[in-house]
C-alpha cells in the first residue's frame, strides 16, 4: 500500500481494510472476554423472571446475582421433562441445558406440527419449574414462546398446583410495537390473567385473549382483556398458549400433574 497513490482505488480499499482490521481485533477480543458475563446476566435475568411470575420476588426488590440464585435454589425445582410423554427425563443436566439451543439442533429436537404460534421446532426435552412447599406442589412455571406481529415473544406462564389456574404471566423478550403489542409487558394487563383457567376440566385449552374487556375470573374464567390496537399480537398470545398448553407442548406433562395430584402426589411422575 506504501507504493499506491493516496487518491487511488487500491489505496482507499487497503486503508479501509486496515482500519476494519484494527477495529475488529479489540471488539472481537472484548466479545470473547465478556461472553461469560453476558451468559451469567442472561441466566440471572431468567431466574428473576421465574421468581417474579411465581410470586417469590416482587418487582421493587433489588437482589444481587448470588441472592437471586440462592432464592431460586431454595424455592424452585428445575425439572426436565420428555415432551412426548410428559414424564421427567434425567438424561440432561439442568445446570447446563439450554432448551432454546436444543430446539435449533435437529439431533435434539423435532419438527413441530403446523401451528398458529409459528413454532417451528420443539426440543425433545423441555424445562419446567415447580414450586413445592410442605410437600405440596404450589406452582408450575412454563416457558412459552410464539410469534406476535413482528417478533417471537418469549415468556413464562405460571399455573397453580392444580395445573389449571393461572397465577401469573410475563414476557421478557420480544420486538412488538411499544405502546401497542408491547403492552404484553404491562403489569396491569398481566395482573388480569390471575385466577383465569388455562384449560377446562377435560384438560382442553380454552384460555384466550379477546377483543374488548373480559368479565371477572369467577364469571369469565377462560377469557382475558384484549390489547387496544394490537389485535395480531393478542392473537399471537392466544396461539402461543394454545400450542404450549396443548398435546404438542406441555399438555402431556400437565395431564400427569393433574393425575398425580388426584392421587395425592406432588408433581409429574
Amino acid at each position: 500500500m506504501a507504493n499506491a497513490r493516496r487518491d487511488s482505488t487500491a489505496y482507499t480499499i487497503g486503508f479501509a481494510a486496515l482500519v476494519c482490521l484494527v477495529c475488529a481485533v479489540p471488539i472481537a477480543a472484548a466479545a470473547v472476554a465478556l461472553k461469560p458475563r453476558q451468559e451469567l446476566n442472561a441466566r440471572i435475568d431468567r431466574l428473576t423472571k421465574v421468581l417474579m411470575v411465581a410470586g417469590l420476588m416482587t418487582a421493587d426488590e433489588s437482589l444481587s446475582a448470588d441472592a437471586v440464585e440462592a432464592r431460586f435454589d431454595e424455592s424452585v425445582v428445575t425439572r426436565p421433562i420428555d415432551f412426548r410423554t410428559g414424564a421427567p427425563d434425567s438424561s440432561v443436566d439442568v445446570k447446563t441445558y439450554d432448551a432454546r439451543r436444543a430446539a435449533r439442533d435437529p439431533a435434539t429436537s423435532t419438527t413441530a406440527v403446523e401451528n398458529a404460534a409459528r413454532v417451528i421446532r420443539v426440543p425433545k426435552v423441555g424445562i419446567v419449574y415447580e414450586v413445592v412447599k410442605d410437600g405440596q406442589l404450589r406452582a408450575i412455571i412454563l416457558p412459552i414462546q410464539g410469534y406476535g406481529l413482528w417478533s417471537t415473544m418469549y415468556g413464562f406462564l405460571a399455573l397453580e398446583g392444580d395445573a389449571r389456574t393461572v397465577s401469573g404471566i410475563t414476557f421478557y423478550e420480544h420486538g412488538e410495537t411499544a405502546g401497542l403489542g408491547g403492552e404484553i409487558e404491562n403489569p396491569n394487563w398481566q395482573a388480569r390473567w390471575i385466577g383465569r383457567k388455562a384449560v377446562d376440566e377435560a384438560g382442553t385449552v380454552q384460555l384466550e385473549v379477546i377483543k374488548g374487556q373480559a368479565g371477572p375470573p369467577a364469571d369469565d374464567p377462560y377469557r382475558v382483556d384484549g390489547l387496544s390496537g394490537a389485535t395480531i399480537t393478542a392473537r399471537g398470545v392466544t396461539s402461543t398458549l394454545e400450542f404450549w398448553l396443548g398435546p404438542n407442548g406441555f399438555g402431556p406433562y400437565l395431564d400427569r400433574v393433574r393425575s398425580s395430584s388426584a392421587q395425592g402426589g406432588t408433581s409429574a411422575r
